[in-house]
């Protein structure tokens, strides 16, 4: 099984060690802490970034880039995850709706308020057993995208072709690792938001780079989560920014996208101002549609950001371009 080069963390084996008194390539040396002066030394760029540190506005060009380069492979897996996931919570949902309107229309002189109570506990233990289920599935397809995802991006660095089968090779022994990490990671962030907002968010922000150096890397959950912390720290506040401007990217889009279905859903009830017309089947489905179509975007481009981010911070704090040159045939460089 082939594996993308170049990845290995520090402490693990190169893939093409350096030599005893071997020098660096030639030319102007400069840090990591960030991007060379325009023209100060040749950009080498053989796949969707240029191969040294990187500004925000080039890891989000890099998502797009890769997008645009593999449509088949990212834009195709993700329709399926999406349209897999958001189905089968509609389906889900769907047998509890005629109850949530029954209950939604009570009328308090027919019936008393226990009948009422217990009508009520009765759908919404339904109900939440079906977002349950509806969760557990987007958490499993959303780990599955992101993983994938994060071994094309890794080929699309070097500017490497692969295959569905290339990739799916390479991921698969990553899997399950991958879902329990996301489990962990979700589960002590949800923690820190109960205790408060803010831990939740710093934790967020330090295990966001989890999913790429397990994959990549391929090292062991506790061995990812201490690369996630190690390459985040010092940069708290600027992975933080990128991370924001990722969510509030995907938010517009999702909201550009939706907009059309919940308008054509709220035509489908005439426009009423009923609270139950928003329960109907059609307007359900529509907007189904619509977070498929939403979804098929935004989980990439998220995805792809992340990635790009890991790399971005291995350049700067381990001079990881180096590395990557060589691995893309510039080792002469």
């Amino acid at each position: 099984m082939s594996e993308t080069p170049g990845w290995s963390s520090p402490d693990q084996p190169q893939n093409q060690p350096q030599q005893p008194g071997q020098q660096p390539p030639p030319g102007p040396q400069y840090g990591y802490n960030a991007p060379p002066p325009p023209g100060a030394q040749p950009t080498i760029k053989p796949g969707v970034i240029p191969l040294r540190p990187l500004a925000v506005g080039e890891i989000v060009d890099g998502a797009i880039t890769t997008m645009r380069r593999y449509p088949k492979l990212i834009i195709g897996a993700a329709a399926i995850v999406a349209a897999i996931t958001q189905i089968v919570g509609l389906l889900a949902q769907l047998p509890f709706l005629d109850d949530l309107t029954a209950v939604a229309t009570l009328d308090p002189n027919t019936v008393t308020q226990e009948q009422a109570i217990d009508q009520l506990t009765s759908t919404l233990a339904g109900i939440f057993t079906g977002a349950f289920l509806s969760i557990l599935l987007l958490l499993i397809g959303t780990v599955f995208l992101s993983g994938f995802i994060t071994v094309i991006v890794g080929h699309a660095v070097l500017g490497k072709p692969v295959t569905f089968q290339q990739a799916w090779e390479e991921f698969k022994p990553r899997l399950l690792p991958l879902l329990g990490a996301t489990l962990l990671s979700g589960l002590v962030i949800t923690v820190g938001l109960i205790l408060c907002v803010v831990p939740g968010v710093w934790l967020w922000v330090l295990f966001a780079l989890v999913t790429p150096a397990l994959v990549l890397e391929r090292c062991g959950v506790t061995a990812a989560f201490g690369r996630s912390k190690k390459l985040v720290d010092g940069a708290w506040w600027r992975t933080f920014g990128i991370l924001l401007l990722t969510v509030v990217i995907g938010w517009v889009i999702s909201w550009i996208i939706s907009l059309p279905f919940g308008l054509l859903g709220a035509a489908t009830t005439g426009f009423s101002a009923d609270p139950t017309a928003a329960l109907s089947i059609g307007s359900l489905i529509l907007s189904t549609i619509g977070a498929i179509i939403a979804s098929t975007i935004t989980l990439p481009f998220s995805s792809a950001v992340t990635v790009l981010v890991y790399v971005d911070r291995r350049m700067r704090s381990e001079g990881m371009d180096i590395e990557l040159q060589r691995a893309a045939g510039h080792g002469g460089l």
